[in-house]
């Protein structure tokens, strides 16, 4: 795959990721560009067996907006719902097999597919999913972690 490919087939998809976890728009462009210069000048160290294009790219992507957090760590605290690697990979699995997931999610109890939807599909934070449905963190980091456990048996 060459960078042209992977910029069209991915650039609205992380500009939207990177907005969300940024919250400025000048900033996230910033990003995604560096995430992109990034991706051409180790595209010749991608292996394909290790991981999907789009995994690599969230890695690379996650990573560069924890160090734009801490460049600027003096004015502004990192988030606490930054995801970590596998929160990355959970959440490239579920955008990329949307198709499958769709079937999937049936498997789920109600909450857990009200969790699912609304952190994946409506990029709430779990903070967020939180306030909309009144139950506690715990309750819907629970439900988030078990849905995640079916989804990945199931896909």
């Amino acid at each position: 795959m060459d960078i042209e490919t992977i910029y069209r087939e991915y650039h609205d998809k992380l500009l939207s990721y990177i907005r969300y976890k940024v919250n400025n728009e000048e900033d996230a462009e910033d990003i995604c560009s560096e995430v992109f210069i990034k991706v051409q000048k180790n595209l010749h160290k991608y292996e394909e067996e290790k991981a999907s294009v789009a995994r690599w790219i969230y890695v690379i992507a996650g990573n560069t907006i924890i160090d734009y957090y801490r460049s600027r760590k003096v004015n502004e605290e990192i988030p606490e719902d930054l995801p970590s690697e596998s929160d990355l990979e959970d959440a490239t699995l579920n955008r990329i097999t949307c198709g499958n997931l769709a079937s999937a999610l049936k498997e789920l109890s109600e909450e857990e597919r009200l969790v699912i939807i609304l952190h994946y599909y409506e990029d709430m934070s779990l903070k967020d999913i939180e306030r909309k449905t009144g139950l506690s963190y715990g309750q819907v980091k629970i439900r988030h972690n078990s849905a995640l456990k079916v989804l990945r048996k199931l896909l």
